[in-house]
C-alpha cells in the first residue's frame, strides 16, 4: 500500500440527506479514499452505519472504501462488508483475540487488513502482526464518538510504528483517526504518519473541498520535514 499523504473524510460527519453530493464534493478536491465506521453499540457505546448504507456509497463513488470495524465480533462480518464495498478492512486489537487469523481472513476477500489500536492499548501488543498488517490505525480519541479532543499521547505510538517499520524492514501504513484538524496535522505527519482521517474538520467546515486541500498541504508539509 502506498505511504503517500492521504486525507480520508470521515462519512461519519457528513450529511447524509445529502450524501452524494457530500462525497463528490470532497471528490472533487481530490480525495481518493474515503474513511467508513462500523459500530455496534457493544464494542463501542454507539451505533452506526451498517452493511445496506455501504453498499449505497459504493454506488455513488469510485473511492477506495476504508471501513474501520468497531465492533464485537469482527470476524463474523468481514466477508459481508467486503461484499458491500469495502476496499480495506480494520478491526480493533482489543475486539479480535484470533488477530491473525483475521487479518489473515480479511486479506484472503481481496482487501487490505489494518489493525486498530485504543488509545489504553500499547503498540507492542501488534509485534506478532506487524509482519502481515497492511496498515495500522491509531485511534487518537477513544472510539465511539466524533467531535473528540485529540489524545497527544498518539503521537507516541505513531513514531513507535515508524521506528518499527524502518528498522524491520516492514511496509505497513500508519492512519490516525480522532481530533484532527488544522491545529495538529503538521505535527502528527511530522511523527510519521500517511493517512488523516478527517471527519469534522472536513464535512462540518464552511467548504469541505477546501477544508481537504488545505489539510493536505499541511500534511505534506509536515512529511518534508519529517524527510
Amino acid at each position: 500500500m502506498s505511504h503517500e499523504i492521504q486525507i480520508l473524510p470521515s462519512l461519519r460527519a457528513a450529511d447524509f440527506t445529502r450524501i452524494g453530493e457530500e462525497i463528490a464534493t470532497v471528490e472533487s478536491a481530490g480525495t481518493t479514499t474515503l474513511h467508513y465506521d462500523g459500530m455496534d453499540g457493544r464494542f463501542v457505546p454507539n451505533i452506526s452505519m451498517g452493511l445496506p448504507i455501504l453498499e449505497s456509497i459504493r454506488k455513488v463513488t469510485k473511492c477506495w472504501l476504508d471501513v474501520h470495524l468497531m465492533i464485537v465480533e469482527p470476524e463474523r462480518y468481514v466477508e459481508a462488508f467486503r461484499a458491500a464495498g469495502a476496499d480495506s478492512i480494520s478491526v480493533h486489537q482489543e475486539a479480535s483475540p484470533h488477530l491473525h487469523r483475521t487479518l489473515s481472513l480479511i486479506q484472503a476477500t481481496g482487501a487490505k487488513a489494518g489493525v486498530v489500536l485504543n488509545p489504553a492499548t500499547p503498540v507492542h501488543t501488534l509485534d506478532d502482526v506487524l509482519g502481515l498488517a497492511d496498515f495500522v490505525l491509531v485511534m487518537s480519541v477513544n472510539p465511539g464518538y466524533g467531535g473528540q479532543k485529540f489524545i497527544p499521547a498518539a503521537l507516541h505510538k505513531i513514531r513507535q510504528l515508524d521506528q518499527i517499520r524502518r528498522q524491520r524492514n516492514l511496509n505497513y501504513c500508519i492512519e490516525i483517526d480522532g481530533g484532527v484538524d488544522m491545529s495538529n496535522i503538521l505535527e502528527i505527519s511530522e511523527a510519521g504518519c500517511d493517512w488523516f482521517v478527517a471527519g469534522s474538520s472536513v464535512f462540518r467546515s464552511e467548504s469541505p473541498a477546501t477544508a481537504v486541500r488545505d489539510l493536505h498541504t499541511r500534511a505534506v508539509s509536515g512529511r518534508q520535514l519529517l524527510a
